[in-house]
């Protein structure tokens, strides 16, 4: 049994779950029509349901919602949808969060003053599956509000979607992306190489480096060493997986297991290779 609190709009509605004491907004044609507070309602079919988290602790649904316009929590859905129908079952408690950036999006373009996303492309590398989906977030939003946000937004979208698939937090994501970005520009430099964006061995390196990470987060070792093959081998290479190996430890305060660095000098090696290679005239 739910309570209405707020008809949001003609398709939209937030109510209270009786049964778990839960807010809960309901979207779908013509679910908020005709409703008033304090309705009691037995079921909301075809009504697709969102937990309503709202994204400032202390701050309850209904004040949420307030502060926002319902065309913005309806992008949220639309594109919390277009997750599902791509990944499957998605979190979508995430919809307040998401839709409370797009309206920010939203004002910024239309202020011109968006964020720059220096991270974007290795969000993409990342999160390949999820930037698509987040591209497609973009034109569902031009659709709903009629504003054309840059391409750096889509790097933001990206990560309320993994978000939603994974359970991080956005801001761990946006840790994650800028630790892995840092790295890279620690290796393109070590090695007075640019390696390219779209390259396999770019891919590599930064999902490499991504579950180096993600690792050293659940305290979690390789179980291949190569240490000493690595450092024989590659000496430059292993000495610049040192300095990176280091640097993270003092970011994430939290040390690396000594099989990572010889790992790390391996995908350095082959990234420079790779790139050599692309490079070379045809």
């Amino acid at each position: 049994m739910y309570r209405v609190i707020k008809a949001l709009n003609n398709n939209g509605l937030l109510v209270l779950d009786m049964e778990t004491s839960r807010e809960v907004i309901f979207l779908g044609n013509g679910v908020g029509f005709g409703k008033k507070p304090g309705m009691r309602l037995a079921s909301l079919d075809g009504a697709a349901a969102y937990q309503a988290e709202p994204r400032n602790t202390g701050d309850t649904a209904l004040q949420a919602v307030n502060g926002l316009a319902p065309v913005f929590l309806e992008a949220a859905g639309r594109i919390i949808d277009e997750a599902a129908r791509r990944f499957g079952n998605v979190n979508r408690n995430i919809l307040l969060a998401l839709a409370d950036h797009i309206a920010l999006a939203v004002e910024r373009a239309k202020d011109k003053k968006e964020f720059s996303n220096p991270f974007s492309q290795d969000i993409q590398a990342l999160f390949p599956e999820e930037f698509e989906t987040a591209r497609q977030g973009r034109q569902i939003i031009e659709q709903l509000c009629g504003q054309t946000l840059s391409e750096d937004e889509t790097g933001f979208i990206t990560l309320h979607i993994h978000a939603a698939l994974s359970g991080e937090k956005v801001e761990e994501s946006m840790k994650l992306a800028r630790l892995v970005t840092e790295s890279i520009s620690m290796i393109e430099t070590g090695l007075d190489i640019r390696l390219p964006v779209h390259s396999l061995g770019y891919s590599r390196l930064v999902s490499h480096i991504r579950y180096m990470l993600m690792r050293n987060l659940r305290n979690e070792r390789v179980t291949l060493d190569m240490e000493d093959y690595a450092r024989q081998n590659f000496p430059e290479d292993y000495a610049l997986a040192q300095e990176i190996i280091q640097k993270l430890e003092q970011q994430l305060k939290n040390p690396f297991s000594k099989e990572e660095t010889g790992f790390l000098a391996i995908h350095i090696k082959r990234a420079s290779q790779l790139a050599e290679d692309e490079t070379k005239p045809r």
